[in-house]
């Protein structure tokens, strides 16, 4: 099973093969804001992926485009609700509340 490791808690859970990086924080109660449901219709999910970019899946138009919004977005930022697991990974929740 791949792991998300949750940064800057630094959690790591297990998840299974095509889960979201938001249903996978929600599955272990790790505070990944999600306002808009998980429907790519909002930013609160942004994170950064530190490693295991290529064990996600690819960015589609929406995400990208939803991601031209967000504040502090890098070349590795993703959303929590689109990016699907497929292998491990670590990623930065840019929450407010953890210095960002």
């Amino acid at each position: 099973m791949p792991k998300v490791t949750f940064m800057p808690m630094n959690l790591t859970f297990e998840a299974q093969d095509g889960d979201s990086l938001l249903d996978v924080a929600i599955a272990n109660d790790v505070p990944l804001q999600h306002a808009c449901g998980g429907f790519c219709a909002c930013t609160t999910c942004h994170v950064i992926v530190k490693s295991g970019d290529e064990k996600l899946s690819p960015m589609e138009d929406e995400e990208e485009e939803r991601l031209d919004r967000a504040a502090g977005v890098t070349l590795h930022s993703r959303l929590g609700c689109q990016a699907k697991v497929h292998g491990d990974t670590i990623v930065e929740i840019q929450n407010e509340g953890f210095g960002h």
